[in-house]
């Protein structure tokens, strides 16, 4: 779609989005060989220094406006982009004016490689720059230009606390060019969030950016056509129009791009109101739990540790039957107590506290797996919610059905113009492309990278990685450098807390349960001989920066305790190192019995490791071979997850449309 006809898409309707687009697997196919190369080659041809000597030579006329006529600058600038598009000479000069007023109120002027950034999102594909390179900043240049442009814009972030952050970061910039800036975060009112997303350029998460859209569909039901909605403004007093949040889906900019169109995918969004008719109440879930209890594993069920799904088996089924022939009420019906059972068994056996969730004021409440943090005023769906609440004696909540349902890859798509930005791309390129229709160009470093990875050390027990864990911590420490640890759960965290609290070593948690004190503890996580134990959420949207003198001992020190299911997340981490050319070092300290090797090694991949029946014992580089076919496997199934879901919900989508119902 040209840029022109992409302006105008922001205009054509009462509520602008994209058609919900379906792609034949041919089309995927043939498009993710040919057309990510083309769009890479353009951004080659940028990044090679057109583009930047033509902002470059912008610079001496943007440096001689003041602010007055930075503000008439910036109006022109708006009617010329509406006129003509996106071109490289009015988006040179747009970008020139944006560093310049950056400079003056930010004391921050974009760097080369950070208008390259602004330029392949405003081409709407996703930039993948190292962590540490700015992305908060560079989001600045093609917010402004389709801002400019008369394009409502969406910066997604990945929690509130970085949307209010970096709207007030990156306020004075707008500011300085006329433009108004909007803020959305948890607990608004609904006429807050509107006059957030009427100004220019609107900050908010991802998971409350898709509620507010669910809302406006259900409020639009299927009739959304401009006519319609601004006739009934003439003879209703309370029109669709007027309880709308958004203006539509034009444009979004989406920070740690990866995170949010692929990691978050694998859970449709939905909207749920109290369930009428609830037949589950307190008592029949403690008798689920109980016959749960009572069964064993492997003889009355079978737990399928890659899916992390419940499979009961002949003896258990005959044990439900024995045990609800003597019950009465949901008890009676055959599927609706397999699935209690089923819920119970998931209860004690998958879902931990301090791993899946924490239990505050006395309430459940969900740890996203990917970040680490809390994830507020989520529940699981089909009892499963209320089930752990009977489990760890909580006051039970009640059960909730859906209203409205997406999935974040429908979602996303719907938007006239979509770009990303992200440290970590290159992994689910083909993904992105296939899903999304985003080609992924790569930006180059500012400055040479100095990171040093060390080699993985891989143990055959826990208690044996804790131990090393804990003495490479105590090493680093007598150099004077910062060491940052990752754990992938609160509980390890925690754990890792007490070996070094038995060994005096002074250090800062960081998890869930501090989720307020993260920008404090992030702030000072480079300081010398600091420790700092921290689960996902110090992989995403933090700047750790150096002490002065910490540079010249060799800076910052990561160590992993544990790799993840995914690639990018573990760059991610050391990704918390080595930052804008300063020195630091990572490695990875692992184990056998982590929960990677555990469920997602098949039997090829147990013999490489010296798991199971094997005696001999392989080397280290054998080990992490194996460690890392687990990973990979890991990802494909969460690939698939992700490919059925969005299958299912399209053709949900397709049901509900022909029976006359909205999503």
């Amino acid at each position: 779609m040209s840029d022109l006809a992409i302006t105008a898409a922001a205009y054509s309707g009462a509520y602008a989005e994209r058609a919900d687009p379906r792609w034949r697997r041919l089309d995927q196919a043939a498009g993710r060989m040919v057309a990510p190369l083309v769009r890479r080659r353009k951004a080659w041809g940028r990044r090679n220094g057109k583009f930047v000597r033509d902002v470059a030579e912008a610079a001496a006329w943007a440096g001689g406006l003041d602010e007055a006529a930075v503000r008439g600058a910036a109006v022109e600038l708006g009617m010329a982009l509406r006129r003509g598009g996106f071109g490289d000479g009015a988006v040179a000069r747009c970008f020139a004016l944006v560093r310049e007023v950056a400079g003056r109120t930010l004391g921050q002027r974009h760097f080369d490689v950070q208008l390259t950034g602004g330029r392949v999102l405003l081409d709407g594909m996703v930039a993948e720059m190292e962590t540490g390179e700015g992305k908060t900043l560079t989001a600045t240049l093609a917010a402004s230009a389709a801002a400019l442009a008369g394009i409502p814009v969406h910066v997604v972030t990945v929690n509130d606390y970085l949307a209010q952050r970096d709207s007030e970061w990156m306020g004075p910039v707008y500011a300085a060019l006329g433009l108004t800036v909007g803020t959305i975060v948890h607990g608004l009112d609904p006429g807050a969030r509107r006059r957030a997303y009427a100004a220019n350029v609107t900050y908010c998460s991802n998971k409350e950016l898709a509620f507010d859209y669910l809302k406006d569909r259900i409020a639009l039901g299927r009739r959304r056509d401009r006519a319609g909605l601004q006739l009934e403004k003439l003879y209703d007093e309370n029109p669709r129009l007027d309880r709308l949040l958004l203006r539509g889906l034009a444009y979004a900019i989406v920070d740690e791009a990866d995170s949010v169109l692929v990691d978050e995918a694998r859970t449709p969004l939905i909207i749920s109101g109290p369930k009428t008719g609830d037949a589950s109440g307190q008592e029949v879930c403690r008798v689920a739990l109980s016959l749960g209890s009572e069964m064993a594993r492997g003889t009355d069920f079978d737990i399928e540790g890659r899916s992390r799904q419940v499979r009961l088996l002949a003896a258990g089924y005959d044990r439900i039957d024995r045990v609800a022939s003597t019950l009465g009420g949901v008890w009676t019906r055959r599927r609706w107590r397999e699935e209690l059972v089923r819920q119970a068994i998931a209860a004690q056996h998958l879902f931990q506290e301090g791993k899946q969730y924490l239990i505050r004021d006395g309430k459940i409440q969900i740890i996203d797996e990917y970040t680490g943090r809390v994830m507020t005023d989520r529940s699981w769906e089909r009892g499963l919610h209320q089930m752990i609440e009977v489990k760890e004696g909580c006051e039970m909540t009640r059960q909730i059905e859906p209203l409205a349902r997406i999935s974040y890859q429908r979602f996303f798509r719907r938007y006239v113009r979509l770009a990303g930005m992200t440290g970590t791309a290159r992994e689910v390129s083909g993904e992105l492309w296939s899903v999304y229709r985003l080609a992924t160009a790569r930006v180059p470093t500012n400055r040479p990278s100095r990171r040093n990875r060390l080699p993985d050390r891989i143990f055959a027990t826990e208690d044996e990685k804790w131990r090393a864990v804990a003495d490479r911590i105590q090493a680093v420490h007598r150099e004077g450098r910062p060491v940052l640890v990752g754990t992938r759960s609160v509980r390890a965290s925690e754990h890792l807390s007490m070996l070094l609290g038995s060994r005096g070593l002074e250090h800062q948690l960081l998890n869930a349960r501090q989720d307020a004190d993260e920008a404090r503890i992030i702030a000072d996580a480079g300081r010398q001989r600091r420790i700092t134990v921290a689960t996902n959420m110090a992989g995403r949207g933090t700047d750790i920066r150096l002490a002065p003198n910490v540079a010249e001992l060799g800076g910052l020190h990561v160590i992993a305790t544990e790799l993840h299911e995914a690639r990018r997340i573990d760059r991610q981490l050391f990704g918390r190192c080595g930052r804008q050319g300063d020195p630091g070092s990572c490695e990875a300290i692992l184990s056998l019995e982590d929960e990677l090797a555990e469920h997602f090694s098949g039997r090829l991949v147990r013999r490489l490791m010296g798991t199971g029946s094997v005696r001999r014992r392989p080397g280290t580089r054998t080990r992490a071979l194996g460690l890392k076919m687990a990973q990979r496997s890991a990802e494909r199934l969460h690939r698939r997850m992700r490919r059925d879901l969005l299958r299912t919900d399209e053709h949900l989508a397709t049901a509900l449309a022909f029976s006359g119902r909205s999503e």
